[in-house]
């Protein structure tokens, strides 16, 4: 099975691993991925992340490193890819969704790198939308 969608790839394994309660969820190592995973921690999202070069796979990975509340509930109630490769969703900095009233973020691959939904309306420019996690 080829890696058509390495970002829709992680955020499926962010999705499993917190429902099952991992601690962490290893995905594919990119650049997007990589912004992704700081948009993430900067949102509260996750703990953080590092980047694990392996013997085995040469191009490393990115091991993301899940938040649970102290009731075990996880930081991510859901993460949903937006843009797809078959279909690119873009949005101009006035018309950036807002996720649940505000509640979630809208993550956005920009010309200024890839930044939270307020970040982008903050700089005024627009994107394409790759997630939404709330």
């Amino acid at each position: 099975m080829g890696m058509t969608d390495p970002v829709a790839d992680m955020l499926t394994r962010i999705r499993n691993a917190s429902r099952v309660k991992f601690k962490n969820a290893d995905v594919s190592l990119s650049k997007v991925n990589v912004s992704l995973a700081k948009v993430l921690k900067d949102a509260g999202y996750i703990n953080g992340f590092d980047v694990r070069k392996g013997d085995k796979k040469p191009h490393g990975m990115l091991r993301i490193h899940l938040r649970y509340s102290s009731l075990k509930e996880s930081a991510i109630t859901d993460i949903q890819r937006v843009s797809k490769p078959g279909r690119r969703i873009y949005s101009g900095s006035q018309d950036i969704p807002r996720v649940l009233n505000g509640y979630g973020v809208a993550i956005l691959s920009t010309s200024r790198g890839v930044v939270a939904d307020k970040q982008a309306r903050a700089l005024n420019v627009g994107g394409e939308i790759l997630c939404n996690v709330w």
